[in-house]
C-alpha cells in the first residue's frame, strides 16, 4: 500500500486494472449467449452476461441495435428485384413492413408486391390495409398505406 498526502490512508494508488484481462476472464466465465435465456438465479441475459431484467440497455446500445437490424433489412430486401424498382419512399414502406414482421411473412403480401410490380400504388395501399398486419399494427398500417399510395414523405 502507498499513503500519499490527501488520499485516504489504506487505498491502493497502483497501476489502472487490467481491462484486457478482465474481457477475457469474462469472455470465458460469462460465455457468449446471443439469444435472451434465464441465468441461475432466473434472470434475463443476453450476450456476456447482461442482465437485462436488473440494467436492461441503454439508450445507445437500442440505437447500436436499431442501426444493424435496419442494415440485414436492407441486405434481405435488396436481393428482391421489385424492390430495387421502387422509389426511395415505398422502399422505407416495405423496410418498415420487414423490420416489423420479416421478409417472409411481407413475401407473403402476393396481392400487394402484384401491385406494386404493376405500378398500382393505390391498389398496394388496399392490399396492406386489407391485412391482418394491419388490424395488428393500426396506425403503423395506416400512415404507411398512404406513403405508399402517395409516394411522397410528409413535410
Amino acid at each position: 500500500m502507498i499513503d500519499k498526502p490527501g488520499l485516504v490512508p489504506g487505498f491502493f494508488m497502483g497501476e489502472i486494472m487490467n481491462r484486457q484481462l478482465l474481457l477475457k476472464q469474462l469472455e470465458r466465465h460469462e460465455g457468449l449467449r446471443l439469444k435472451p435465456y434465464r441465468d441461475t438465479v432466473g434472470k434475463l441475459t443476453v450476450g456476456y452476461g447482461r442482465n437485462l431484467d436488473d440494467r436492461g440497455i441503454s439508450e445507445d446500445e437500442a440505437g447500436f441495435m436499431l442501426d444493424n437490424d435496419i442494415d440485414q433489412v436492407e441486405r434481405e430486401l435488396e436481393r428482391m428485384p421489385l424492390y430495387l424498382s421502387l422509389d426511395p419512399i415505398r422502399q422505407v414502406v416495405l423496410a418498415n413492413m420487414a423490420f416489423n414482421m420479416g421478409v417472409p411473412t411481407l413475401l407473403e403480401f402476393r396481392r400487394m408486391l402484384g401491385a406494386l410490380a404493376e405500378k398500382d400504388w393505390d391498389r398496394a395501399a388496399a392490399e396492406m390495409m386489407d391485412s391482418k398486419w394491419a388490424r395488428q399494427v393500426g396506425s403503423r398500417a395506416v400512415e404507411l398505406s398512404e406513403l405508399m399510395r402517395r409516394g411522397e414523405a410528409p413535410q
